[in-house]
């Protein structure tokens, strides 16, 4: 009796085996790869927030990390961008140490993602690629920028004094105090205007009390009725700051004064300064002062007539 040897040749795998398993190999070196870009990533951010990297010399974190990695200067700035916001998108993060997501893909979020859409994009990016996040992130909606707001202009007071000694002032202020300038102003004129009716009309007809009488208070007179104001307030504060305060130098051998590095006064305005002021001597000789005197008040004295 004879026996037949049967052989059994081994069949190669298809090309569609063949690719499946290389597929299968890729995505678990893959998954490796992100895994331990993940773990990159963490390191980066520890060295950023501890400020480790300034005493190796790098100019910069991402030039650090393109020196200790090898990787491109480009791909050093994607890593860095993914540490800076690490704790933003801490999904994203998280899928890409388990080897879900790439380094690609999550730095295309962490560089132009805005905040809170961590979930979203760690959901979406397991399902789309680089080219597809990119244009997923350029559609998102972004907010109205806001409006930029002019710089508020600079206070300034400009005085210009004309021939008949006559002056006019030109005040800019910013739009809060400019309304709060109107307001005392129109405080003050208002104030003037109930006095003016109560002295010079009658309440019954509202007609003139008087045949004569001073003009109406305009808005000039509570401008000059708001610095009289804040003069006095000043003087209650600080005595010195009184309306008129004048230093006059007075030559008692030769009987003449003047004021403080100014001209010779006429006797008209050295009556003027003396009626009702309160004075104060100082002495002084060869131009030094040796001792001063007490404060008087002078008498009130009438204008010459």
């Amino acid at each position: 009796m004879s026996s037949t040897a049967t052989a059994f040749e081994v069949e190669a795998p298809s090309p569609c085996e063949r690719f499946d398993a290389l597929s299968a190999e890729v995505s678990e070196l893959i998954g490796q790869r992100n895994a331990i870009d993940g773990r990159l990533v963490e390191i980066v951010a520890e060295i950023d927030r501890d400020g480790l990297w300034g005493a190796t010399g790098a100019r910069s974190l991402p030039a650090l990390v393109a020196w200790k990695t090898g990787v491109s200067p480009r791909n050093a700035e994607v890593m860095v961008a993914v540490a800076h916001r690490i704790e933003e998108f801490p999904r994203c993060a998280e899928a890409m140490r388990a080897g879900r997501l790439s380094l690609d893909q999550v730095g295309v979020v962490a560089e132009h993602a805005a905040d809170g859409s961590d979930e979203h994009y760690a959901q979406f990016a397991e399902s789309a690629t680089v080219t597809q996040l990119r244009t997923a992130v350029k559609l998102e909606p972004r907010p109205d920028p806001e409006p930029e707001s002019a710089p508020e202009p600079e206070r300034s007071i400009r005085k210009t004094t004309h021939e008949d000694g006559s002056t006019t002032y030109k005040i800019r202020l910013p739009k809060l105090e400019a309304a709060k300038f109107d307001a005392a102003v129109a405080s003050h004129q208002d104030a003037l205007v109930a006095d003016w009716k109560r002295d010079h009309e009658n309440s019954e007809t509202g007609d003139p009390v008087l045949d004569v009488v001073p003009p109406f208070p305009n808005q000039v007179d509570g401008f000059m009725s708001l610095v009289e104001a804040g003069w006095d307030s000043d003087v209650e504060r600080r005595p010195h700051g009184q309306h008129t305060a004048v230093v006059v130098h007075f030559d008692l051998e030769k009987r003449t004064a003047a004021l403080h590095v100014g001209s010779v006064l006429t006797d008209d305005e050295r009556r003027l300064l003396l009626c009702d002021a309160t004075c104060e001597v100082w002495l002084e000789r060869h131009g030094q002062p040796f001792g001063a005197g007490r404060s008087l008040s002078s008498f009130l004295c009438k204008s010459p007539v």
